[in-house]
């Protein structure tokens, strides 16, 4: 088990820029500018983040989601922006050598290099909270006191945008199967979220 604590406060600017990005997507730029401004969160209408960004402003627009769209909606545009995250980091963090050298293994040993891989980095995403790579099987992850979802209280897993990040590079290197699903919210009272990852025979 690999277990990472965390003692900042601080996540990627893509749990900003991403969710931007969808929103535009869906309902047009002035709109996404509007919600933003409406949220507080208006600084990031003026500038995109170019570095790391607050973790509590990345709470505050996951619940205003929520908020202003409810569930149903605020899921799809977490999951758009979650993807979109994805294909960032496959585009610009993971070396491209190392991705093709991984395509080529058993997808059991390609999950088990990319989550040591995520695990140390995941001070970028998991802020203030605590990201572990689970023992056993099925393969999982969890998040310990998680910034995303803690002013979130809901009946469903509310992590969308962790969990269409983690399927979508999964699905780019490990195996294009790869289905990732919270299995276990903060949000809905759970001691952590918990993150389950599957994958059809290579």
């Amino acid at each position: 088990m690999v277990a990472v604590a965390m003692d900042r406060d601080r996540i990627g600017p893509n749990a900003i820029i991403q969710v931007i990005e969808a929103l535009a997507a869906r309902f047009g730029q002035q709109s996404a500018d509007a919600f933003f401004t409406a949220a507080g969160l208006e600084h990031y209408v003026r500038e995109r983040p170019g570095s790391m960004v607050s973790e509590r402003d990345v709470a505050v627009l996951q619940s205003e989601l929520r908020e202003r769209f409810g569930a149903a909606v605020a899921r799809e545009i977490s999951l758009d922006a979650g993807r979109r995250t994805g294909d960032y980091l496959l585009a610009n963090r993971i070396p491209r050598l190392a991705q093709r050298v991984l395509k080529l293994v058993p997808a059991a040993l390609a999950a088990r290099v990319l989550a040591k891989a995520i695990s140390k980095h995941s001070w970028t995403f998991a802020g203030s909270g605590t990201f572990t790579v689970l023992p056993g099987t099925p393969f999982r992850f969890s998040i310990q006191h998680n910034p995303i979802c803690s002013r979130i209280r809901s009946d469903a897993p509310a992590c969308d945008y962790y969990a269409a990040t983690f399927e979508r590079i999964f699905r780019a290197i490990v195996h294009p199967q790869s289905c990732v699903a919270e299995t276990q919210c903060e949000a809905m009272g759970a001691t952590a979220c918990v993150f389950e990852i599957s994958w059809g025979a290579r």
